[in-house]
């Protein structure tokens, strides 16, 4: 971990933390080794034990991440979670432009191997998956669409652009192109408990700001 800066912290509440991570960053220390959230719980320790990770994003989606500091929270923040009370907005820049400026993509998910790699793919015999979407902006080849998923899929937000026949930028693997992943956990609320969100990443704002102007 040594040289590397913990990430930002976007807000301290009474046995939580919500942090900004970066894009890249895993949550979870991989096999190759190298440098995870995870690495960061001495700094945040709060007595013996924890802290832990309330839910989790991938390692090439920026933004809010819920840490709880002590287990009572995160008891109430996985019974959140799993009642779906909390709200998750995300941001993502599309290739493409959606046909329509808002909707809802209701299309259940199956993970789909191939070799060594893997995504997940519609298929009515997987798991519910459904996200409301509208259109924030566009610069007629991409737009910088709102994501708020009603169900917590592997993937969700990535193979539901894809659905949408315009991936998410950057998806090497739903067909958006090379990284960076354009993908960013823009806000969370939980009721009563905590809401936050996260500045648009350095390596995003161009496009973001192709779609709607100066932020």
């Amino acid at each position: 971990m040594s040289g590397v800066k913990p990430p930002d912290i976007l807000l301290r509440g009474k046995g939580f933390l919500v942090i900004n991570k970066p894009a890249g960053l895993p949550v979870h220390a991989g096999r190759a080794g190298g440098t995870s959230v995870e690495d960061f719980w001495p700094l945040w320790r709060q007595g013996r034990v924890g802290p832990w990770l309330a839910h989790r994003l991938d390692q090439d989606t920026a933004g809010c991440l819920l840490v709880a500091l002590k287990k009572s929270f995160l008891l109430k923040a996985q019974a959140a979670f799993a009642a779906g009370e909390v709200e998750k907005i995300y941001w993502a820049v599309l290739r493409g432009v959606p046909g329509a400026r808002e909707g809802v993509v209701d299309a259940a998910l199956a993970k789909q191997s191939y070799g060594k790699a893997w995504k997940m793919v519609p298929d009515a015999a997987g798991q519910a998956a459904i996200t409301q979407w509208r259109v924030l902006g566009d610069d007629g080849a991409r737009a910088l669409v709102e994501f708020r998923p009603e169900t917590g899929r592997t993937h969700q937000i990535r193979a539901h652009a894809a659905y949408l026949r315009c991936p998410v930028l950057g998806d090497a693997v739903y067909g958006g192109g090379a990284a960076p992943l354009h993908l960013l956990a823009r806000g969370l609320c939980l009721p009563g408990m905590a809401a936050a969100e996260a500045p648009v990443p350095a390596h995003m704002r161009a496009a973001v700001e192709a779609c709607v102007g100066t932020l």
